[in-house]
């Protein structure tokens, strides 16, 4: 290895450091390990950091549905859009992984804004060390927000539906 590649090195280790970074904060993901041609990198963020990130993550995505749906159920949902996470309502993810709304692609979401489900329905799927994770309804009412899109890294906690 010649001089310049060495000096080289080290610019681009920053660069793939700097994408890792960018791509926690794109998917919201609190941690990020890879390793490469013998090189092992962990990008992680803070407590405090991932903590406040998803917060801010769920106020687009719970926005559109009252927009969306102006009369009945707009106006109970307007005062979760604050923080879902203290909703009496909200179904909170057991896991880390990636939600699914529908059982396949083609297929129609299990759950929509306005849905009646019963104790026990299917939500949505979260996948989770390749395994396929269906999360049931905690009570019977009817689904006033959905929290997720599609195929989102969803995590520990974070608030997936609204359930009045």
């Amino acid at each position: 290895m010649t001089a310049k590649d060495e000096a080289e090195k080290p610019s681009e280790e920053k660069k793939l450091i700097k994408e890792l970074a960018q791509l926690l904060n794109d998917t919201g993901l609190s941690e990020i390990e890879i390793e490469k041609s013998g090189l092992k990198l962990r990008v992680a963020r803070s407590v405090t950091v991932a903590a406040s990130v998803p917060t801010a993550a769920y106020v687009p995505a719970s926005a559109p549905p009252p927009a969306g749906a102006p009369a009945g159920p707009g106006a109970p949902a307007a005062p979760g859009v604050a923080d879902p996470a203290k909703h009496p309502g909200a179904v909170k993810s057991p896991m880390v992984g990636t939600a699914y709304r529908s059982p396949d692609p083609k297929a129609p979401p299990f759950v929509e804004v306005g849905s009646r489900v019963q104790q026990g329905d299917t939500l949505l799927i979260i996948e989770a060390m390749k395994t396929m994770n269906q999360i049931p309804a905690p009570r019977a009412g009817t689904v006033t927000a959905v929290m997720i899109e599609n195929g989102q890294p969803v995590e520990f906690g974070e608030p997936l539906v609204i359930i009045e």
